[in-house]
């Protein structure tokens, strides 16, 4: 007797509007989050702080959580937090000094994980990427088997633990990944894909800032079943280029394939000031190691841009940006400290300090392509 294979939850529903069927294949794309990662490195490498809520940031009156462990976060305390605010929450919470170049290694060994599954990898950050796993590179036809195979080796290599989200498109995998976090594994199916968004706060799709959230409340749309009750005309009327991409993933559907070779669109530093600057020969020399920053991200001989854009954040919180497009891509970092200085000077109010700078390099090309190649100007 011939024995009957199980049903591939990721084969397409003939039940599900051909329609929208056709315009997405489905494909087995996988969600992976490293659990509280910079918080848990550093458990991890210090006993003592096991089981203790420890924020990864600068503990100085302007200085911000980088990362919260999971003990922090039972008292509210979140990444890009104030740190004043985060210890008025938790008084005995225990701040760490960043180790980046620790995290960047780990996040090495990490990817090269991925790399034994799947060629179709897009990195979100050191913690967090896409796999495409629709034809694997090992013989394993199920996604999940891939995704808990994958934390299972990030959690012998490394001593960490990361969340897996399985589903048939990005947007689906990553709220996957988040639904049974931390250590957790969750597989949203083509059948479950519509449903699942039908409650889904606003908030949580993709691309849904808080203003937008503001303006979707204004329209008195707060979830997935209102924002899919709206007509495709409705939703480019109100929100524009975005205006698809709701109608589509309200309906459980993202067109956005994984992008191995996702190109960064732009290199940039900033640093918040324990005391507000006032003259500009301070802010000069404050500019100087944010700068040196962005040039050591181009690299010798590698990327290079047009567009500098200068931030400047006041003693008022009011924030302004200014930005100069070139002709040609910047040559040296002593053109990139040109064109920033000049951005600065028009900026400098009298009667304000300022907390934050930051400067960011855009219009990127690698130093090796064409100039024909170059984006044409703004």
């Amino acid at each position: 007797m011939q024995s009957r294979r199980a049903p591939d939850p990721f084969q397409p529903d003939p039940s599900q509007d051909a329609a929208e069927e056709s315009r997405v294949p489905l494909r087995k794309v996988i969600h992976i989050d490293m659990d509280a990662f910079y918080a848990a490195v550093e458990q991890r490498d210090d006993p003592r702080l096991r089981g203790r809520p420890i924020a990864v940031g600068g503990e100085r009156e302007r200085g911000v959580v980088a990362a919260a462990s999971y003990e922090a976060r039972r008292y509210g305390i979140r990444s890009a937090m104030p740190s004043v605010t985060a210890r008025r929450r938790c008084p005995e919470l225990i701040f760490i000094k960043p180790r980046f170049e620790v995290y960047r290694a780990i996040s090495r060994r990490i990817r090269a994980i991925f790399a034994d599954y799947t060629t179709l990898i897009e990195p979100l950050s050191l913690d967090e990427a896409y796999l495409d796993v629709t034809e694997p590179l090992k013989a394993m036809p199920s996604a999940t088997g891939i995704a808990q195979a994958v934390r299972t080796a990030i959690r012998a290599e490394t001593g960490l633990t990361a969340s897996a989200g399985v589903s048939y498109n990005k947007f689906l995998a990553k709220l996957a990944s988040d639904y049974r976090k931390p250590d957790g594994l969750f597989v949203i199916t083509p059948r479950m894909g519509p449903a699942f968004v039908e409650d889904l706060p606003v908030e949580r799709f993709h691309g849904v800032g808080p203003a937008t959230m503001r303006k979707m409340h204004g329209l008195g749309i707060y979830k997935g079943s209102d924002l899919r009750a709206q007509s495709l005309a409705f939703l480019e009327r109100h929100f524009g280029k975005s205006g698809p991409h709701y109608y589509w993933i309200s309906r459980g559907l993202d067109q956005r394939p994984v992008r191995a070779d996702r190109v960064r669109k732009s290199l940039g530093a900033e640093n918040t000031f324990h005391e507000d600057l006032w003259d500009y020969e301070a802010m000069v020399e404050a500019l100087q190691p944010i700068l040196d920053k962005v040039w050591r991200h181009c690299g010798p001989g590698g990327i290079r841009g047009r567009t500098v854009t200068l931030k400047v954040k006041y003693e008022d919180f009011r924030q302004i940006t200014r930005s100069r497009t070139l002709l040609h891509p910047l040559g040296s970092r002593d053109e990139l400290e040109e064109v920033s200085l000049a951005l600065l000077a028009p900026l400098l109010a009298p009667a304000k300090g300022v907390r934050l700078l930051g400067v960011t390099l855009s219009s990127l090309l690698s130093a090796e392509a064409p100039e024909s190649a170059m984006p044409l100007l703004l």
